[in-house]
Formats: C-alpha cells, structure tokens, sequence
C-alpha cells in the first residue's frame, strides 16, 4: 500500500502544517517559501497519478488519499489567506461548498455502484486554483509587481471553473439516475 504514488500523496498532506505555518507568520520571505512549497506540492498531484498508472501501483488507498490530500491542500491555503484578510470568506465557502457537494455525490454515486470519475472541467478546475493561488500566497509586490490583482482575477476565474464544474457532475449525476 505504501507505494511511491502513496507516499508522494502522503508527501503532498505533510506538506500543509508547513504552509499553513508559513502563511500564519507572514513576510515577504516566508510567502514566497510557502509559495515554493506549494507549487511542489501540487506537482506531485501529477507524478502519484502517472506513477499509479504506468507503474500499476493503484491501490484503494491511493484512489481515496489522492483527492483528499488535493482538497486539504487547496482548502488550507484558502483557509490561511482568508484568515490573514487576503480573500473573500464567500469565495472560499463557495469553493468549500462544491467540494463537499461532489464528495457527497461521489459517495452516493458509489453506493449505488457507479463511479463519477474526474471529468476534464474537474481537473481543469483543480489547475486554474493552483496557478491562481500562486499569486496571493506571494501576496507582497516584488520588483514593482503587486501579484494581489493577478490572483484575484484568476481565483474568480477558478470559481466561476469550480461551480461550473461541480454544476456538471449534479448534472451527468441525475442524468444516470
């Protein structure tokens, strides 16, 4: 069970008390840190899948710690930035919301024998917050660029993505019902 892929999914959840900690003390250094490590974290949401895949190292562990350690990581950092007066509470329970929701759904699904797998919009969904949180972890101007702007228009983005997105698993969901 604790393959590569696992462990690499395993990294990605040790990875958050360091980012959540760094975000809770912030300076100009430690945001671009946590924005490091936040980037590498996120990365290896790509490798424990190839790796899963490729090497036939798929196990039933892995497909429940994969996305999990994706929604603490993602939530996390929504979390922090609202606790520091960087974004919008309702940003975050909007995102927050549709999570539960096609978690949920994903379990109703599954009791009933089905699997609503990740869609193209899903991951599309997951890229678009990563790259739009880059920019408001780093958060303080550098060399004359405020990233704040540039984050808030690609967090919007990535909501208007994440609703989208949860909208079409409701929707793919009951037309199989």
């Amino acid at each position: 069970m604790l393959n590569l892929a696992n462990n690499l999914t395993i990294a990605r959840i040790l990875t958050i008390p360091f980012i959540v900690l760094l975000l809770y003390f912030p300076s100009k250094a430690s945001c671009l840190i946590a924005m490091i490590i936040f980037i590498l974290a996120s990365l290896t949401d790509l490798f424990d899948g190839f790796l899963a895949r490729r090497y036939n190292l798929v196990t039933s562990l892995g497909k429940f710690l994969d996305p999990l350690a994706d929604k603490l990581l993602i939530v996390s950092v929504l979390v922090m930035l609202v606790h520091q007066g960087w974004l919008q509470a309702w940003i975050v329970i909007l995102i927050i919301g549709r999570e539960i929701t096609v978690t949920g759904l994903r379990a109703i699904a599954a009791d009933q024998g089905q699997v609503i797998a990740a869609d193209r919009y899903g991951k599309l969904k997951t890229l678009v917050q990563v790259v739009a949180l880059c920019p408001l972890i780093l958060h303080y101007p550098w060399q004359g660029f405020d990233p704040n702007p540039l984050g808030m228009v690609l967090i919007l983005t990535a909501l208007i993505l994440t609703l989208f997105s949860g909208g079409n698993y409701l929707y793919s969901f009951f037309q199989n019902q």
